[in-house]
């Protein structure tokens, strides 16, 4: 049975970090409604909630892909870029162990943020963003290469994170609205979408995939395609540059 690693959202939401959006007011008790919402998708397809530890005095802790990134056999504690999220890895860490897989930590100098983890068969694109640096990078490829991983490192200086900009579909081809997506060569099969929101997916199944309920015109675009599209409304969280991803860590062995 897939797992889905989730946090409650804090009470302090709306004061998270932003880096790429003017601040707009984000409504606290319609988030945990909306959040709500994106765990049912989940628990009504069969998966495994798992309750990652209340972070209550942490507003971005909600956004906990960003703190821990699982690979095959092994999970990554990240090192946030920001500074203020660096609270949220002790929870992080313990919601880790709980998978019963051997746990490694970027450390400083480095930083890693999951945000920045675009993962494509045995691909890993990595986002150079103000949240994720070389060093950060250079410590992941050193655990995953011996795994038989392949480590790309990709330019983000247009939204916070890589996941921000792209996703991909079942099949591999990586999505985008290329006005976010500083090189789309990068990909070796890339489909601009029309909006914004429609940047981000969670591939739930070969056939079915998750997204903002904020871009109907990129579902039709990906339903043309043969795939079924589950929307679920997110604007809290895209307030505060976040999407369907990063609001969860899916581990699907």
């Amino acid at each position: 049975m897939p797992k889905l690693l989730v946090r409650v959202p804090s009470p302090l939401l709306a004061q998270g970090e932003l880096t790429h959006l003017d601040r707009v007011e984000a409504d606290a008790d319609l988030a945990l409604s909306q959040w709500r919402d994106y765990v049912s998708v989940y628990r009504d397809r069969g998966w495994q909630i798992v309750d990652v530890a209340e972070a209550p005095d942490q507003p971005d802790g909600v956004f906990i892909e960003d703190a821990l990134v699982v690979f095959d056999d092994i999970v990554v504690i990240g090192r946030p870029g920001a500074e203020s999220r660096r609270g949220e890895i002790a929870t992080a860490r313990a919601a880790a162990e709980m998978l019963s897989l051997p746990v490694h930590e970027i450390e400083a100098p480095g930083t890693l943020d999951g945000g920045d983890v675009l993962k494509i068969g045995r691909t890993v694109y990595v986002g150079a963003s103000s949240r994720t640096n070389d060093d950060g990078i250079r410590q992941l490829e050193a655990l995953l290469s011996p795994r038989g991983w392949k480590i790309v490192a990709v330019p983000v200086t247009r939204v916070l994170h890589l996941k921000s900009a792209v996703t991909a579909l079942p099949d591999g081809t990586v999505i985008g609205y290329e006005p976010l997506v500083d090189d789309p060569s990068v990909f070796p099969r890339f489909l601009p979408v029309p909006e914004e929101h429609g940047t981000a997916v969670v591939v739930l199944d070969e056939a079915t995939v998750l997204m903002s309920a904020d871009a109907p015109q990129t579902a039709a675009l990906l339903r043309s395609r043969g795939l079924t599209v589950i929307q679920t409304p997110v604007t809290e969280f895209e307030k505060l540059e976040g999407c369907v991803t990063c609001l969860s860590v899916r581990v699907r062995r």
